[in-house]
């Protein structure tokens, strides 16, 4: 979401804005793949909290704030700054790309409804392309790599085992980029960048980048798909 990049890509969008409108256009084209062979059990053992918190990455936190917003199990996503400290947590620190942070989306989510390798099969195949390095669609630059930030040992064997898996089946042309970078803090991004999707739809990169998102979440995973996105009202 580089403001240059942005630009750029918002000339490009409003030049194609019929033919976007007619058929939706998404800078990273979902990839349709299996659930991931080692997860946590939903509603076991393991998952008897009713909240449990997963951090992700994917470019632009636009789109993937918007995408787990419309996931089923799914009590609140914010955007924000994940993998720098504190005195860098800001969109005008990290626009510079030498902060460490990428722009990140906290996800609560209730574990009785939807596990975490569940969470990550939506982050892989539908909020961005995991195979892109440091980049996705018109945006580039460390802050908009593909990464995990694991809230325990238990998400990061989940998430090392699940790349693996997805490594060797091939569906991917390439092999995935994400990063697993555990211990990580994860800081609100400011007011503006929340629910900016549903509140902008009509924005051209919006239009371009990730509207299709939400038509290919619903598409891929039906029974993961919520119709009303739940917004952030408090952001934590």
């Amino acid at each position: 979401m580089n403001s240059i990049s942005k630009a750029v890509s918002g000339a490009v969008a409003l030049f194609s804005l019929v033919a976007c409108q007619q058929q939706a256009i998404s800078a990273e084209a979902a990839t349709v793949i299996a659930a991931p062979v080692f997860d946590e059990t939903v509603g076991g053992p393991g998952a008897a909290t009713t909240s449990a918190t997963a951090v992700f990455a994917g470019g632009c936190f636009w789109g993937v704030q918007g995408v787990f917003q419309h996931v089923k199990g799914v009590s609140n996503a914010v955007s924000g700054y994940t993998g720098g400290d504190a005195r860098s947590a800001s969109y005008e620190a990290i626009e510079r790309g030498d902060t460490g942070h990428a722009e990140s989306v906290k996800i609560t989510y209730d574990p009785a409804q939807i596990s975490y390798g569940k969470l990550l099969q939506i982050f892989f195949s539908v909020a961005h392309d995991p195979t892109q390095l440091n980049r996705q669609g018109p945006d580039s630059g460390t802050q908009y790599r593909s990464a995990v930030f694991p809230q325990n040992a238990a998400q990061q064997n989940v998430a090392e085992k699940y790349i693996v898996q997805l490594n060797a089946s091939g569906v991917f042309k390439k092999p995935l980029a994400t990063r697993i970078e555990p211990g990580k803090q994860f800081y609100v991004a400011e007011s503006y960048h929340q629910n900016y999707l549903t509140l902008h739809p009509n924005d051209p990169y919006i239009v371009y980048n990730d509207l299709q998102k939400i038509t290919d979440l619903k598409r891929i995973l039906p029974g993961q798909y919520r119709a009303d996105a739940v917004l952030v009202r408090k952001a934590m």
